[in-house]
């Protein structure tokens, strides 16, 4: 007879979860235990928990379906709470296992007892469940791989008791046929075909699901037909892009630019996207971003299919036979001379292999990655969607692990690769093809940015400065990789990047660079930056646009 934890195993397996990314405590040894009684189980250590959580974010959004995530008791998930985080705004479908105490021992208050219920549901607001008999675990579970899975994706926290898991009597249960998504009503298609051709200026908004090839060509046949704009939300989860595909235009993380994106429209389409806000408050300044002349339309919900829906959308505005613009095949050329975040982008363009995944948190460094990468290969891009940083290295990791015959490049700011460098020795332990870009500026950048748009006071004096940058010491991360099994270099010109680059891709494992580079945006340019941004309302229409394309292209 299968104890919880043998039963609850070979049901995730048969439910087609293959991987567990773990982080293990005293309370998890008997679901530990089992890992040996399941072949189909593949178990990767991660040394924090935001690893293993954001691993498993990476390898969903690449495998298009659920990992599962071993975790220890409330504190263990907290440790993992902020990659949770952004796999929930991703609506990206994760299965967190969450040991807790045995059933009878909770009472007593130990020092490792919390109220985990209470932190899953900040990251787990769909599916939350403590399973508390051992005969009840697999169905529980069974319940917690269709939530996660399902349209909008989810993530789904099933908590563990010891005693459950190690009680026998554990029966396997089956996981019920998957449905198909519904489409868009034929209502909601007429009134959304009406809106496009009453004749003012319309732009679809893609997100999630949508953002892939087969619904990206269907947008691309209405825009072909109906001059319609096509949109990405700002930080996409899975953006499917470069030389053969059509071309979208993410919407710009400054509130300011993207107000000017969709300045001219009077029409908004969402398909699997939220109508555009402002990522914080300002003083002064609105937080809804569309126009107010603008009118919002729903193509889809996020339970709703984004392809079947756009598909039915081009049927009734003529457009299904149209052909979309595609981006053509171009490169930009190798950089030379003293490295700078431009140039290390310019030869991530200029080299990046077919097929690659691109994991960007580069932040204010990557600013130009877009448009240097947008004739390359077609490839994958994986974003920061829920902006808690220290995504990249985890998700590399499970981009990794889910698509094993195409390279991975992560590119991270130093501050975030801070928050998840253990993320090192799981690539170097499970040997993944996996090569890491550190932009290296020894800033917070971003937040020296944030600190003049706020409005905070002109003379900001040291002590504030020294929360917004990271010398003293500096930190070196080629021995940091080296230390933890990855192959490491260091470089400072574009010549010699360009060279450590060429050299990862074509030698299979972990590879790290650390790129050192000059801030993006210096101190005048930041002083600089608030102003340009509240003149633009004040521009003429081309002008602005301009600047935009100067500032964030």
């Amino acid at each position: 007879m299968s104890n919880g934890a043998q039963a609850l195993m070979k049901t995730l397996a048969d439910a087609g979860i293959e991987v567990c990314f773990s982080n293990p405590g005293t309370s998890e040894m008997h679901f530990v235990a089992a890992l040996d009684d399941e072949p189909r189980m593949r178990a990767v250590l991660g040394l924090f928990e935001g690893v293993a959580t954001g691993a498993a974010d990476g390898y969903a959004r690449m495998a298009d379906k659920p990992a599962a995530v071993l975790l220890h008791l409330g504190c263990g998930l907290g440790n993992g709470l902020a990659n949770l985080h952004n796999a929930r705004k991703g609506k990206v479908p994760v299965l967190n296992i969450v040991g807790d105490h045995a059933t009878y021992h909770m009472a007593l208050d130990a020092q490792l007892q919390s109220d985990i219920e209470t932190v899953a549901r900040n990251v787990s607001p769909g599916f939350v469940r403590t399973s508390m008999h051992t005969e009840d675990l697999c169905r529980d579970a069974v319940e917690a791989i269709q939530a996660a899975r399902g349209l909008p994706g989810q993530v789904a926290t099933l908590i563990l008791p010891a005693d459950v898991s190690w009680g026998e009597g554990g029966v396997p249960a089956a996981l019920p046929p998957k449905s198909e998504p519904a489409a868009a009503d034929d209502d909601t298609i007429a009134a959304i075909a009406e809106a496009i051709r009453s004749g003012g200026k319309a732009a679809l908004l893609l997100g999630g699901q949508a953002l892939r090839e087969p619904a990206l060509i269907e947008a691309g046949r209405i825009a072909a037909k109906c001059g319609v704009k096509v949109f990405s939300e700002v930080f996409p989860t899975r953006l499917e892009r470069g030389a053969g595909r059509p071309p979208v235009e993410r919407i710009a993380y400054l509130a300011e630019l993207a107000s000017l994106q969709l300045s001219p429209c009077k029409h908004l389409v969402l398909v699997d996207a939220k109508s555009p806000v402002s990522f914080f408050a300002y003083p002064g300044k609105a937080s809804e971003l569309v126009p107010k002349v603008c009118q919002v339309h729903t193509l889809t919900r996020p339970d709703q299919s984004a392809l079947a829906s756009l598909q039915k959308l081009a049927r009734a505005l003529d457009a299904d036979k149209a052909e979309p613009e595609l981006q053509p095949a171009v490169r930009p050329g190798r950089p030379r001379g003293r490295l700078s975040a431009e140039k290390i982008c310019k030869a991530v363009g200029e080299l990046l292999p077919e097929a690659a995944i691109i994991v960007d948190e580069a932040n204010t460094s990557g600013l130009m990655l877009p448009v240097m990468t947008a004739g390359a290969p077609a490839h994958d891009l994986i974003t920061l969607t829920g902006g808690a940083i220290g995504q990249s290295l985890p998700n590399a990791v499970g981009a990794a692990i889910a698509c094993p015959d195409r390279p991975v490049l992560a590119l991270v700011g130093d501050g975030s690769a801070m928050y998840t460098i253990q993320a090192l020795w799981t690539m170097a332990r499970e040997e993944l093809d996996v090569t890491v870009v550190v932009f290296s500026n020894a800033a917070y950048s971003i937040l020296n940015v944030e600190l003049e748009r706020v409005g905070a006071q002109n003379d900001v004096g040291p002590k504030a400065r020294s929360q917004l940058d990271l010398t003293g010491p500096n930190l070196d991360f080629a021995r940091l990789a080296q230390g933890m099994g990855v192959h490491g270099v260091r470089v400072d010109t574009a010549e010699d990047f360009c060279k450590a680059l060429e050299y990862a891709l074509s030698h299979r494992g972990p590879h790290l660079i650390d790129a050192r580079i000059p801030e993006s945006l210096n101190r005048t340019k930041r002083r600089i930056l608030p102003w340009l941004l509240r003149s633009l309302p004040k521009l003429p229409a081309p002008l602005a646009r301009a600047l935009k394309k100067k500032l964030a292209p």
